[in-house]
C-alpha cells in the first residue's frame, strides 16, 4: 500500500488559498473601487477629494487625537500594574492576571453599555464630553491588550541584569531607567501597536456612548450606507496604509533596538 506523506509546502496550500480567497481578492476589489468612478473609468479624483476634504482630514485627525491619547493612558496605566504583578511575589499573581483577563470574556456589548450606564450616572448627558467619554470607553476595551504584552516582557527578564546593576552601584530607580525600562520596550512596542491600531477605527464605542462624531470607521461605514463604494474604498486604503506605516515604524523600532538599547 502506498504511504501518503504530506510535506510542509503540501500543509501551507490550504493556508495558501485562505489567503487568496480572503484577503487579497477583497484587496484588488478595493484597490479597484478606490481607483476608479461610478462608470469603471480610472481616476485619481477619489484620493484628491480625500485629502481636499476638511470634514475627512477633520475626521483623520480627530481619530489620531482619541488613540494617541487612548494609547498614552492605557500605557500609563499598564505599565505600573504590569511591573508590580511581574516583580511582586504574590502569591495569587495568577489569580490577577485572570481579574485582568476576564472582562475579555464578557461580551463587548455588555461591557460598553454597564459603562455608558456608569457615565451617565456620572456625568448626566454624555453628550457634553464626548472626546473624554470615547477616551474612558477604549481605554476600558483595550487596557488588557497593554498590559498582558508588558508584563510578559517584564516577567522574562533576567534578574541577574539588575542584580550586576545593584553591584555596581545602581539603587532601584537608576536600576529601573537604565535596565528594566530599556528592556521592557519591546513589549510597550507590542502593547501599543495593539492598542492604537483599533482605536483608530472602533467606533462601535463611539456609537454605543452617544457621541455624535466621527472617527475613521464610522467615516467609512457612512461612506458605504451611502452608496459610494468608491469614496469608501479611498478612505478605506488610505487608513489601511497609515496602519501599514504604523506596523512597519514600530517593528522596525524593535527590530534595530531588539533589547531596548534606544532608551540609554
Amino acid at each position: 500500500m502506498h504511504k501518503i506523506s504530506f510535506s510542509r509546502k503540501a500543509l501551507g496550500i490550504p493556508y495558501v488559498i485562505f489567503l487568496m480567497l480572503f484577503v487579497v481578492a477583497p484587496l484588488f476589489v478595493l484597490i479597484y473601487y478606490a481607483f476608479t468612478n461610478g462608470s469603471g473609468q480610472p481616476t485619481l479624483q477619489n484620493l484628491t477629494g480625500f485629502f481636499s476634504d476638511p470634514n475627512t482630514l477633520g475626521t483623520l485627525f480627530y481619530s489620531f487625537g482619541i488613540a494617541m491619547t487612548t494609547t498614552l493612558v492605557c500605557l500609563l496605566l499598564a505599565y505600573p500594574t504590569a511591573y508590580i504583578l511581574a516583580t511582586s511575589k504574590l502569591k495569587g499573581q495568577s489569580v490577577i492576571i485572570m481579574l485582568f483577563i476576564m472582562p475579555m470574556w464578557i461580551n463587548f456589548s455588555l461591557r460598553i453599555t454597564a459603562l455608558k450606564e456608569i457615565l451617565t450616572w456620572i456625568e448626566g448627558n454624555l453628550a457634553y464630553y464626548p472626546f473624554l467619554n470615547a477616551v474612558i470607553g477604549m481605554t476600558y476595551d483595550f487596557l488588557p491588550f497593554m498590559i498582558l504584552p508588558i508584563y510578559t516582557t517584564i516577567s522574562k527578564l533576567d534578574g541577574a541584569l539588575l542584580e550586576a546593576a545593584r553591584d555596581l552601584g545602581a539603587d532601584e530607580l537608576t536600576a529601573f531607567l537604565k535596565v528594566t525600562l530599556p528592556l521592557s520596550v519591546p513589549g510597550i512596542i507590542s502593547g501599543v501597536s495593539m492598542v492604537f491600531l483599533p482605536a483608530m477605527t472602533n467606533y462601535v464605542v463611539l456609537d454605543m456612548l452617544y457621541n455624535s462624531t466621527y472617527i475613521m470607521g464610522s467615516l467609512i461605514g457612512s461612506y458605504f450606507a451611502a452608496y459610494n463604494w468608491h469614496g469608501g474604498s479611498m478612505i478605506a486604503l488610505i487608513l489601511l496604509a497609515i496602519i501599514c506605516l504604523f506596523t512597519l515604524l514600530t517593528r522596525g523600532a524593535e527590530d534595530e533596538n531588539p533589547r531596548g538599547g534606544a532608551l540609554l
